[in-house]
């Protein structure tokens, strides 16, 4: 296997940051890119922190709104439509396994998805306004690498339920004892690095992880690539507003 191109390849399907690679893949490579998840999410979220830096002095919703954009631009709005397909197939699918997975496939999206991307950009953003008031700039680092740290869990856990593809290519190849052993490390560092504050993330991402995969369960028996977004999604927005509670009740 080439020692980069699992890095590469988590780059390329988690970001926008242009990444050429110059030979095919294969699955065993996309199935080790799982390892390098929360690295992407390390990456992205130093991004973020330092534009939030660099925006200091901006009017505080102005400032808010322009980290919203780049967060979505540099991920590409992948994992946004992957909540919105979820949400439209879970409404509509009405307990129904096959015709949720029939629905999440369709490229339209209906009103309930439209709302729900607009509530998480919305809490996002609110968020991100209570993140300033309380001036920890490097905050924005936690979210993004746990929820990135929660998509291999997903995957050596969960069924896959769709044949074919790149979600059955990571779940198949997974290399399931070192995603454990990266999981582990990544935790002791939130642990060691945050103390009490890093615990209270870890097992507020932790139940929220439970209860959406018992909701995948329940419903398809697995999961998809469009459910593994919505995951991340609403991961990425329940730590951030996890930590906003949490510092607001250190620097009130």
């Amino acid at each position: 296997m080439r020692t980069f191109y699992p890095l590469l390849l988590a780059i390329q399907f988690l970001t926008q940051i242009p990444v050429k690679l110059k030979q095919q893949y294969d699955e065993r490579e996309i199935g080790a890119s799982l390892l390098y998840y929360p690295l992407v999410g390390l990456l992205l979220g130093a991004l973020l922190a330092g534009l939030h830096v660099l925006l200091h002095g901006v009017p505080v919703l102005l400032h808010a709104a322009l980290l919203l954009a780049a967060w979505v631009v540099m991920t590409g709005a992948l994992h946004l439509d992957g909540l919105a397909d979820s949400v439209d197939a879970w409404l509509g699918g009405i307990g129904n396994r096959e015709r949720t997975l029939a629905i999440m496939k369709d490229p339209y999206a209906g009103p309930a998805a439209v709302v729900a991307v607009v509530l998480v950009l919305l809490l996002k953003f609110a968020a991100l306004v209570g993140l300033m008031q309380c001036g920890n700039d490097w905050a924005l680092l936690w979210p993004l690498l746990l929820a990135r740290s929660a998509m291999p869990l997903l995957f050596i856990t969960t069924p896959y339920v769709r044949p074919g593809g790149l979600g059955a290519a990571l779940a198949q190849h997974a290399p399931r004892r070192a995603v454990i052993m990266m999981l582990l490390v990544t935790l002791l560092v939130v642990l060691v690095v945050l103390g009490m504050r890093g615990a209270g993330l870890v097992m507020g991402c932790l139940a929220v992880f439970w209860l959406l995969r018992r909701m995948m369960m329940a419903r398809l028996g697995g999961t998809t690539g469009d459910t593994a977004g919505a995951l991340l999604e609403v991961l990425e927005t329940a730590a951030l507003i996890l930590w906003v509670l949490m510092d607001t009740q250190t620097c009130s």
